[in-house]
């Protein structure tokens, strides 16, 4: 679950205690995997999803970063 702790702690950054909360409902509702199960390869659509949920909860930049900083987890 290396990955999926990655994920989170970057979550962290912009979300603070609800970033596991938040990414367990990106992976399950979007991706509808198990945290266990994500690869690399489901990073490019977690990415999107972070930024389309993330910005109904901070400004559109901030979205935009935390998007490309989960893209880039591998």
């Amino acid at each position: 679950m290396a990955l999926y702790d990655d994920v989170v702690n970057v979550a962290k950054q912009y979300l603070g205690p609800a970033a596991q909360k938040f990414v367990d409902r990106q992976i399950s509702g979007h991706l509808s995997v198990d945290k266990t199960q994500l690869t690399a390869a489901h990073m490019e659509e977690l990415a999107k999803w972070c930024y389309t949920s993330g910005k109904l909860l901070m400004d559109d930049a901030k979205a935009q970063e935390f998007s490309r900083k989960v893209k880039a987890l591998k």
